[in-house]
């Protein structure tokens, strides 16, 4: 695990991967963006259900390290190979087989902001401020990236939210859509874990394929494949729906 990203299991099933670097407000080095990958793969190997995001300290991620650019993208090699490391980084998050929860306080802006979009739920408190800046750069938001944030917000805001690559507050997020839940600053944690708790008392089976299918339409997918009329059938035969149904009937919680 790189010293910069940091996993916890907070609670039973309920692992979380912390972005730290808060001296430069949780800016993602090169070495992070390589390691990312890697290191979301460690935390679900753990046997967790739910995977919160979140930065050390008062902020989420400002995004890239600025301080690495010279050197990065010195060379168009050099450009290729970290574009392809952060697209990496994304595709492992947004990809990841459990539940993800984006813990969102302070700055979450360029590649931080894509990391939380690549997250399946956003909780944000009033403090957060959300920015997506490459025309302020002279650069150009990776097509993935800006598919998600369409995907989220629509294409009307996406527009505006690049076009402009201004600041956007809390309350605007939440408006837009960009983020799902708003919290009162000491009230946000405890949020994000009631949520997540209840994710873990869930059928991990039924969360993982209903991820799978929410993936497949992104991918373009529309009607039933072989493989998604299977999945659906193949839940009546499950250990999962015979611990659900039974717990129905005889009126208590299923234990997934």
């Amino acid at each position: 695990m790189n010293e910069n990203l940091i996993f916890d299991t907070v609670a039973p099933y309920i692992g979380r991967l912390t972005l730290s670097q808060p001296k430069r407000r949780n800016a993602l080095n090169a070495a992070m963006w390589a390691a990312l990958p890697t290191a979301i793969d460690a935390a679900v190997a753990t046997g967790i259900k739910c995977l919160i995001i979140s930065g050390d300290g008062e902020h989420f991620a400002s995004g890239a390290d600025i301080s690495e650019f010279g050197t990065l993208y010195a060379t168009p090699e050099s450009s290729a190979k970290i574009s392809a490391d952060i697209a990496g980084a994304m595709n492992a998050l947004a990809k990841c087989p459990v539940p993800t929860l984006a813990l969102i306080r302070g700055a979450c802006v360029g590649g931080g902001c894509g990391l939380a979009l690549c997250c399946d739920i956003r909780f944000a408190d009033n403090t957060s401020k959300f920015a997506i800046t490459p025309a302020k750069l002279g650069l150009v938001y990776p097509y993935d990236d800006v598919q998600r944030l369409i995907e989220t917000v629509g294409m009307s805001h996406a527009k505006d939210i690049l076009f402009s690559a201004r600041l956007i507050k809390a309350k605007q997020a939440r408006k837009m859509g960009l983020i799902n839940h708003l919290c009162k600053v000491d009230s946000l944690e405890s949020n994000v874990m009631d949520y997540a708790e209840g994710l873990t008392a869930l059928s991990a089976q039924s969360l993982r394929i209903t991820k799978q299918m929410f993936a497949a339409y992104s991918a373009g997918q529309r009607g039933d494949d072989a493989q998604s009329a299977a999945d659906f059938l193949a839940g009546f035969s499950s250990d999962d729906f015979k611990e659900g149904y039974s717990a129905f009937m005889e009126k208590r919680k299923p234990k997934f």
